[in-house]
């Protein structure tokens, strides 16, 4: 599904040139779970960022079903990221001023404008109340984000990630804010709807339970990997 080929990425930093990722060869297939682990600065976000395409390599390609992503205007790239990718984030990124339902509708409005399709507000509200159920905040859903406790937000990002149902979820610390117990009921929500719906997951974690159950680890060292 993904494919990965000499990836390389470096920033300006104070004059010089920092590698953070230096030569990273890999693939990625349908309905995996797979852990990417390591140091802090260890290239693991950046990577991430790579595989979303919110941001370009300094060199090599990222092939998604054959199609070098990084090769195609923003506009392009900007509706891979909304149909293709799935984003959950430590912090959530959620709308503050809307509700739960309304933040997980998002994508699907945002798609209706690069289709030019009509906005069916109904479909949509329908798939996001079917969602937010799932990950059992049926109750929850007119409330705000302000007003959900850190590990319903994060729900409500997962949500909010599957909506147009795409091909794979990339999760950065998905659970790094959660407590042990709420981080637990996290990782078997993902655990689930891997097993039911073949979505593929790749996640930047430090939980060791969330990565010892990954059909495979990456672990990162100084911008370059090892697998297992």
């Amino acid at each position: 599904m993904i494919e990965v080929v000499d990836l390389y990425k470096s920033f300006p930093m104070a004059g010089k040139q920092i590698d953070v990722l230096k030569g990273i060869s890999l693939q990625f297939n349908k309905g995996d779970i797979v852990a990417i682990v390591g140091a802090s600065g260890a290239g693991k976000s950046t990577f991430l960022h790579l595989l979303g395409a919110l941001d370009s390599p300094t060199s090599g390609k990222i092939l998604f079903e054959g199609t070098d992503i990084g090769a195609q205007d923003d506009s392009a790239r900007a509706r891979f990221r909304n149909e293709k990718v799935g984003f959950v984030f430590q912090f959530h990124h959620l709308l503050p001023e809307f509700t739960a339902l309304e933040n997980v509708m998002m994508p699907g409005w945002i798609q209706s404008g690069y289709s030019g399709s009509r906005w069916d507000r109904k479909a949509i509200e329908t798939d996001a109340r079917n969602l937010l159920t799932r990950v059992g905040l049926s109750e929850r859903l007119s409330h705000r984000p302000g007003e959900l406790s850190g590990g319903e937000q994060q729900r409500v990002a997962l949500a909010r990630a599957l909506l147009l149902r795409p091909a794979v979820i990339l999760a950065d610390e998905p659970t790094g804010n959660l407590d042990t117990d709420t981080g637990n009921k996290m990782f078997d929500l993902i655990k689930e709807l891997n097993e039911q719906n073949g979505t593929a997951f790749i996640i930047v974690t430090h939980n060791e339970r969330l990565s010892m159950a990954a059909n495979h680890i990456v672990k990162m060292i100084d911008g370059c990997l090892q697998t297992s």
